[in-house]
């Protein structure tokens, strides 16, 4: 089986404008890359993912402490 030459990449081009058409492109390919990215944040595990949007939790919060008053 022969690698994808240019001929065979411009019939794939075609085709797919065909079916999408030229508006609705960058739409899929926005859509395509979200569902890699959120793939890849799945494959590290929930420890990893941190949004920008989202601000990271404290490493050690700080502990409240009692007060004891004197009588």
């Amino acid at each position: 089986m022969e690698a994808l030459s240019i001929p065979h990449l411009l019939i794939i081009l075609v085709i797919v404008l065909v079916f999408f058409g030229g508006r609705r492109i960058p739409d899929v390919m926005k859509g395509l890359g979200q569902g890699i990215r959120e793939f890849k944040d799945g494959m590290r595990g929930p420890d990893v993912s941190v949004h920008p949007n989202q601000p990271a939790a404290p490493v050690n919060p700080p502990v409240a402490t009692p007060t004891e008053e004197k009588k």
